[in-house]
């Protein structure tokens, strides 16, 4: 795999050097876009039988767990930035 690219990079070398000393000389005309009419025809028709989807709410009795919050005193980190003088 190695020396297959190793022989494509000198190839690729070879044929920037080539151009750019003017050993091949490139030609090109300008081209353009065929001409295209269309004419007739009908789309695709597709017909589809799908079904419903019914989306609403319900009353229901579920158990929710009951969270309570409580002060307490806790050390925490504290941060102080003072400027220097």
């Amino acid at each position: 795999m190695r020396a297959v690219v190793t022989i494509l990079a000198i190839v690729v070398v070879i044929a920037i050097i080539a151009i750019a000393t003017g050993f091949v000389n490139l030609h090109g005309n300008s081209g353009s876009l065929p001409t295209v009419k269309v004419e007739g025809g009908q789309a695709p028709t597709v017909k589809a039988d799908v079904g419903s989807v019914d989306v609403g709410t319900e009353n229901k009795t579920v158990a929710v767990p009951k969270v309570d919050t409580v002060d307490k005193t806790v050390k925490v980190p504290t941060v102080a930035v003072h400027k220097a003088q």
